[in-house]
């Protein structure tokens, strides 16, 4: 192994197991929370304050890496620390700004730098990267991914079982996409479109972050490239009027506290992937998909919802690649340049085959 020590910071469901995941994958881990009452693991488990800047670098002293699965604000401070202490840095963020950042931090970094390690970005965007290559020439990368429950009430049809703060995030912030070879920002929430899964209708518009890097990466090669969140028909209507008509999008904090409160966690969640690239192969034009419906499962004797499970075990995966040698030790780890097969056949990877 390249490294064994390691750091999760933050223990609410996803890093909680990921912290196991890693404990059974056979690191050292030690994981960190603001309130440590109620979280049992197998690992050692310590309370921090993850905005004590001072305190934060010498508690991270010991490890030679971290996986950040703190909300996205907080995750530049602790990437920089990172940086400093010439540690491996991995998170889950969404944030386009903060993976920019880290992105330039990552030039003069001693280990690696890979954020957006989740599920979008994160694990779509391996997908999307996979589909394109087995194309000569590319027209169009698209990717959706849905996180919903499965026995949706209500005219909104949801359930927060991701961070409220990353979901009102997502929902309001631009959108990079590639449009005829260009890139461009684009409003959330729109672009919509109707998509079947396993005969299950579902609506996609634009959110923000789910491409990572992505557009940056395809600029030259690919004409069209973009990536929505799928909900249940008519969800997007109604959140435009709850942040645009209501003006919510004015206090993004008190969003989430109202969404949430009316629509909170449920177990039976399932997670919708549906991935797909356009292009010529052999001189025909064809179409690639990876479409797949992800339930909640058991691990590590307990059963975990689908979010969770696939945002976990995705970050699990990429750091036991760079661990094993399967991807760099130093410098920017891009999600597309993971290799599907690769992490597959990972310990957690596995999981994803469905």
């Amino acid at each position: 192994m390249r490294f064994k020590k390691i750091a999760v910071l933050g223990l609410g469901k996803v890093g909680k197991l990921a912290a196991t995941l890693l404990h059974e994958a056979g690191f050292d881990v030690t994981g960190f929370d603001v309130n440590v009452a109620q979280k049992k693991l197998p690992c050692d488990v310590k309370e921090c304050d993850f905005e004590d800047v001072v305190g934060l670098a010498k508690t991270l002293e010991p490890f030679e890496a971290l996986l950040s699965c703190l909300p996205y604000h907080l995750n530049l401070n602790i990437a920089k620390e990172a940086h400093r202490q010439g540690m491996h840095y991995f998170d889950l963020t969404e944030d386009v700004p903060t993976t920019n950042a880290i992105l330039e931090m990552s030039h003069t970094a001693k280990g690696v730098m890979a954020p957006q390690c989740g599920l979008a970005p994160g694990f779509i965007g391996i997908v999307g990267a996979d589909l394109a290559k087995q194309l000569d020439q590319v027209r169009s990368i698209k990717l959706r991914v849905g996180a919903l429950p499965q026995n949706p009430t209500g005219d909104l049809g949801y359930a927060f079982n991701w961070s409220p703060e990353g979901v009102v995030n997502e929902y309001l912030n631009d959108c990079e996409v590639l449009e005829g070879g260009v890139k461009k920002m684009v409003s959330p929430m729109e672009w919509l479109e109707t998509i079947y899964i396993d005969g299950m209708q579902l609506e996609a518009f634009t959110t923000s972050g789910g491409l990572g890097t992505m557009c940056e990466t395809y600029k030259d090669s690919v004409l069209n490239l973009d990536y929505k969140t799928m909900r249940y028909p008519g969800h997007a209507k109604l959140m435009n009027f709850f942040f645009h008509d209501l003006l919510m999008r004015d206090d993004r904090k008190k969003a989430g506290e109202i969404l949430t409160n009316a629509k909170p966690p449920v177990d039976d969640d399932v997670v919708y992937v549906h991935a797909s690239a356009e292009g010529m192969s052999d001189g025909q034009l064809r179409r690639k998909e990876f479409v797949r419906a992800y339930y909640p499962i058991e691990l590590a004797g307990q059963t975990h919802t689908a979010i969770s499970w696939t945002t976990s075990a995705s970050a699990v995966s990429v750091i036991q690649m760079v661990c094993n040698g399967a991807l760099p030790d130093k410098g920017f780890i891009k999600q597309e340049d993971i290799p599907l097969q690769s992490f597959l056949q990972t310990q957690f990877g596995a999981l994803y085959k469905g």
